[in-house]
């Protein structure tokens, strides 16, 4: 279904990009922070099965998992503030004009270790654009490994702090990457680059996401795309989310 934006931009609704990882019962599982597998276990009560391979009426399974930790999730600044507020609140529309960048991550050493960091200067050709709804940044390389990728105990890349002057400039309030946070994997728990994208504590701005582990296929140019962000509807600082991109006609 092919419809025109108010901007008088076109897109086909029917030809979207996910750029989500699927959540699967199994130990190749997308994964970060030292979680384990996801579990999808059948109920299993009185004599009653909820599983069809094992006599039962219907498949009926519980689902174990941690949507930090887990795939494709939306977060808010309740991810790092006392009182936990809920995405679902950040969320009060769902179409974004949104932004496909490609970087490779520089090599900084850091604390005797050699980190691979997105700097500001991989991003500051973009502040010749116009303000960007959302901001879809793809690391490179960008091979499919990582759908399946346990990121624990790895030091993957990450953001430098001096990206958020490039941003705020860009007035972004919605941030997806496809790693597993925007901060260095260990820190000392400082988490600098998420208190400064959402002002916390000082000027805490409850309006801006950040989409982490998402999975941008390379057959997917750089440039321009109507955004769908759609979030399911947890009641936490962070749920599973699934965005998808159109692109302009």
């Amino acid at each position: 279904m092919i419809i025109t934006l108010e901007n008088g931009r076109r897109v086909d609704l029917s030809r979207g990009l996910d750029l989500s990882l699927e959540l699967t019962n199994s130990e190749v599982n997308p994964r970060a922070w030292y979680v384990d597998a996801p579990k999808f276990e059948p109920v299993m009560e009185h004599g009653w099965v909820g599983a069809v391979a094992l006599g039962g009426a219907v498949n009926f399974r519980n689902i174990f998992f941690n949507p930090h930790g887990h795939g494709t999730h939306t977060e808010c600044l309740g991810h790092i503030t006392p009182e936990i507020y809920s995405v679902q609140n950040s969320l009060t529309q769902f179409f974004f004009h949104a932004v496909v960048v490609s970087v490779t991550p520089e090599i900084i050493e850091v604390d005797g270790a050699l980190d691979h960091v997105v700097t500001a200067a991989a991003l500051q050709h973009l502040t010749k654009s116009k303000p960007i709804d959302a901001l879809i940044v793809r690391t490179l390389p960008n091979d499919t490994s990582k759908k399946q990728k346990n990121y624990s105990a790895t030091n993957p890349a990450y953001f430098a702090l001096d990206c958020i002057d490039i941003l705020n400039k860009l007035e972004v309030q919605h941030l997806l990457i496809d790693l597993p946070s925007v901060d260095r994997e260990k820190d000392g728990g400082a988490l600098a680059f998420h208190h400064a994208f959402w002002g916390v504590p000082d000027a805490p701005n409850h309006q801006r996401t950040i989409t982490e582990l998402i999975y941008v296929d390379s057959r997917i140019p750089d440039g321009e795309y109507l955004l769908n962000l759609q979030v399911a509807n947890f009641n936490n600082d962070a749920a599973p989310s699934r965005p998808i991109l159109f692109e302009y006609l």
